[in-house]
Formats: C-alpha cells, structure tokens, sequence
C-alpha cells in the first residue's frame, strides 16, 4: 500500500435543489464547524437519452451493475451558484456536447493558500471544456494531463511539474500524494497552481459528499475528456490495479527540482520504490478491479473511478478525444487541454524496439512516463526508445 492514505469520506452533507448545504469538516482536515451555504443548484432537466457510449468497452476491468445505487444529477443542463465559495459554474448539453463554463472555485471548504509546499492564492480563472455526450471507447489508452474536470468546474491533475534529476540520466516524476516532499495538498488533496487555478490530485471526501445528494454508494463527480463519466465510489468495491515496484532505483548524483531551479540532494540509487515517484508504481492487469485508466464498465458503460490508491485520478483515458486548448474571455486557461502533435503508437514502436506492446505499455507507465526506467526495464537504449516513441507518432 502506498505511504498516503487519501482523506476518507467523513464529512456530512444534505444538497438539493434550491436548498441549503450544511457541512460538518473532515476529522483533521479543517475547523469543526463550517458554514451554512445557500448555494444554488439548477437543474434544467431535458431528454437526453443519446449521452451514452455507442461502443461497448471491451476490458478486462470487472463490469459493474449500480443502476439503483448511482447519483446521476448532473446529466442534463445544470448551474451552481454558491455565494459562500464563489463557485460559479453553467453546463449545457446540445447537439451531442457538453459545454462546461466555470470560474473554477470550488464549491466546499479548502485548506489554507498560501502555505509552506505552495505559495499560490486560489483565484477565479475563466475556463470553458467542450466534451462530447457520446462516448467512443476505444480500448486504447492515451495519456492525458488533464483528463477530465469535476461537476463543480474544478479540474482533475494529478500529474505534477516536480521532479528528481540524476546525472546518470535518470529522471524522476515527483508524485503528488506522497510524504517525501511537502507539495502543500490540503484535505481534499488539492492545491493551487500559480496562475491560481485549485486542482485535485486525488480523492476529495468534501467533493463527493457535497454531490452525493441521493446518498449513494458510487457518486458522478465529474466528466473526463472523452465524454466518458467520473465516479467515486464509497465502498472498497472498486480497487486500482497498481502496485509498488520490487525494482531498487538507480541514479547518483540526484537534485529535486521543486520549483525555480534546483533544490537539494537527493539519495536515489539503490532505494525502495515507496510511491514517492510516478515510476515507484506499475500495472499489473488483474491485480484490482480496475484497469489502467482507472477505468471500468458501470451499468453497461465505460467510466472512470477516482480511488485512495495509485493512480488516484486517470493518468489515461480510453475514449475518443482531442487535445485543444480553450479559450475564455481573458485567453487560453492554464492546465486546460494542448494540442498535441499526436500520441505514440505503441504497437509501431515495440516493433521498432522488437519488444511485445504490452511489456512497453507497463514499462512506460501511467504518463509522465520514465524514459530512462522504461528504457532499463525493457532492456533497451533510452536514446533508442525515445526515437521509436518520436517516429510512431
């Protein structure tokens, strides 16, 4: 298991239609009392019964069946309005799009901003996603940095700028969840980038209770980039199928980089993976019951799990989506989707490598991935698989 355990869902919620939201704080995480918000939801219910996935998955993830025990709210168009956090958030739903227009203020309580592991103030941003209500599952996954944004318009990115660099080569992804570095996470483990933008990068109790107004056992948070949904899930039915690598790191020489420049040295040779870096971690197909996005089928449906273990939130996604970036009044949002120049085709570049796809998939990782990991893992030059990755784009 790894070092961090996410916060669990242990606050107390009641939210409905035009009522109020009563909050009790997480045990550790906040003041013993919170205040009352008025915080307006609109629900502007309409048919929209074409927002399922046309292809079935096919995975080996366990198929689920939740059709009595799931909070569907936010399907159809919908606003929130909470004058106590600021959060203002409009969804419609047309034409087979789903349009999300937020300011990206949460609409529950946060830590404190700035603090010790991050200097930032949680400010309003002006962003606008566009995912598509009809699904594609592809079976193929691709890495996403910011694969989806939750119901109340706050992103999901778990992945992080921090990094460990050795002058053997090897590079380190820092991960966000973990007690090696303080990255300055609060109780929903979030925190705020420099442009001001609060982000999660795992399991948030006070995100799932707060939209769990039906009291159910798996909660819809959010909408992934391919159109696909988010849940979380109040039981340990849905488990990831990552675990802590048995491979000692390699390196000499090491400094974090936490920020501007280099920090201080790192020991990184010969240790343990214990979850610190992105690479400590690998899939193993079977191992949970969730596959390596993260993903399974719920009700008939291809959807994203949001769980307290590695990767926390989807490091890939399966379904069909591009890469664009958006613009809202003030110009392109931070953290929001780039174009890409495309994703490599790992089929193509095994070939090259004349390793199997599948033994370059898992020795790739969930993204950002290792390159120099990958490259001893799989037995081959780091040069060499990173020309082979370049040329099957």
């Amino acid at each position: 298991m790894p070092p961090f355990r996410a916060r669990k869902l242990c606050a107390t919620f009641a939210i409905a239609m035009g009522l109020s939201v009563s909050m009790a704080a997480c045990a550790n995480g906040g003041p013993s009392s919170q205040p009352t918000t008025q915080a307006t939801i609109h629900d502007h219910s309409h048919d929209h019964s074409e927002e399922t996935s046309t292809t079935q998955p096919t995975t080996q993830a366990t198929t689920h069946d939740h059709s009595e025990e799931t909070s569907m709210t936010y399907l159809s168009d919908y606003e929130i309005s909470d004058p106590v956090f600021g959060t203002e958030t409009t969804v419609t739903v047309s034409n087979d799009v789903r349009t999300i227009t937020t300011n990206a203020l949460p609409d529950h309580q946060t830590g404190v901003f700035p603090n010790s592991g991050n200097p930032n103030t949680i400010s309003a941003q002006s962003a606008i996603y566009e995912y598509t209500t009809d699904p594609v599952y592809t079976g193929i996954a691709r890495a996403v940095g910011v694969p989806g944004v939750a119901v109340n318009g706050v992103k999901f990115e778990p992945g992080t700028a921090e990094s460990v660099s050795c002058a053997t080569g090897e590079t380190y992804r820092v991960e966000g969840l973990q007690n090696t570095f303080s990255l300055g996470l609060d109780f929903n483990n979030a925190h705020v980038q420099p442009t001001g933008a609060y982000h999660y990068h795992g399991l948030s109790g006070l995100l799932a209770e707060t939209h769990n107004s039906s009291k159910s056992e798996l909660i819809h948070v959010g909408f992934a980039a391919d159109g696909h949904l988010i849940y979380i899930s109040t039981t340990n039915e849905y488990t990831s199928s990552y675990r802590l690598s048995g491979t000692l790191r390699t390196g000499s020489n090491c400094q974090v980089s936490l920020g501007p420049g280099q920090g201080p040295d790192v020991a990184v040779g010969g240790t343990i993976a214990d979850g610190t870096y992105t690479s400590d971690w690998e899939y193993v197909e079977g191992y949970g019951g969730l596959d390596d996005c993260n993903g399974t089928s719920i009700n008939g449906q291809y959807a994203y799990v949001i769980t307290d273990e590695f990767p926390y939130i989807s490091r890939c996604l399966k379904g069909e989506f591009s890469e664009i970036r958006r613009r809202g009044p003030t110009g392109p949002q931070d953290g929001q989707p780039t174009q890409s120049p495309g994703h490599p085709n790992l089929a193509v570049a095994a070939a090259q490598l004349g390793v199997t796809e599948e033994n370059l998939r898992t020795a790739l990782g969930p993204p950002p991935p290792d390159h120099d990991a990958a490259a001893l893992q799989l037995g081959v030059d780091v040069e060499d698989l990173r020309s082979a990755l370049e040329a099957s784009r």
